[in-house]
């Protein structure tokens, strides 16, 4: 993992930093995919500028819970659309630290190149870690048509005409989410996953998962004040 000495503290340098690292990003399956594996990600505030992140990792195929994490940090870096990466990607990264299992593909709850500069917290994540890493998005940032009806539909998410990611129907007659590369991924072997990960429900599980913890810990953030400890369950040695 390769976490930064320090982070930029304005939207200029923060902007500028997208931009010299977007030209890294991978956007092609390295070997062929096999994720035994998936991480899910999730991030949110509290009012005094603390941080809370939560790591989920599911089996591939069973979906089961195999470890969830959580962790606490701080922000002081303005509220930036498209910059938003800033404020959690540090707390993100302490999360990963805390995983005793390093998934196959990391499922991050914001944007990849469908980004205003192609270059959303997915990628930037996913150059940090070296993993494969999607983008599912609950709104698009790019134009669209409705994809048809019927789950596994999709229609592309265009930025000034060019493609960027996928609107997916993964519930039928459910509004899409919207798919884009994160790193070292294509976008069909993104949706595919997606997919695989929403059989119940229009957000994949490994979001759904994430998001549940977060908002527990961020309960307990406004109770008790910061969490200092990691929240760690491992359900590999439990009969769970």
């Amino acid at each position: 993992m390769n976490i930064p000495d320090s982070w930029p503290v304005t939207p200029d340098e923060a902007i500028a930093l997208q931009d010299r690292l977007r030209p890294l990003v991978i956007t092609e399956d390295r070997a062929p995919p096999h994720f035994r594996t998936v991480a899910g990600l999730d991030s949110a505030y509290h009012d005094d500028g603390t941080v809370v992140a939560a790591a989920v990792v599911l089996d591939a195929v069973t979906l089961e819970t195999v470890e969830t994490v959580t962790a606490t940090g701080t922000t002081d870096f303005p509220y930036v659309p498209g910059l938003l990466a800033f404020r959690e990607l540090p707390t993100t990264l302490a999360v990963l630290e805390k995983l005793s299992t390093t998934p196959d593909l990391i499922v991050c709850d914001s944007q990849g190149l469908a980004h205003p500069r192609r270059f959303g917290m997915a990628c930037h994540l996913g150059l940090l870690v070296d993993l494969p890493t999607i983008g599912v998005a609950k709104n698009a940032w790019g134009d669209y048509l409705d994809p048809a009806p019927d789950r596994g539909s999709a229609t592309s998410i265009t930025i000034d005409g060019a493609p960027v990611g996928r609107a997916l129907r993964t519930r039928t007659a459910v509004k899409p989410v919207f798919v884009s590369v994160g790193h070292r991924i294509d976008l069909d072997t993104a949706c595919a996953q997606v997919l695989a990960l929403t059989r119940e429900y229009r957000q994949p599980e490994t979001t759904r998962r994430a998001d549940r913890l977060c908002r527990r810990l961020l309960r307990e953030v406004a109770a008790t004040g910061p969490v200092r400890t990691p929240d760690r369950v491992d359900y590999r040695d439990s009969s769970r």
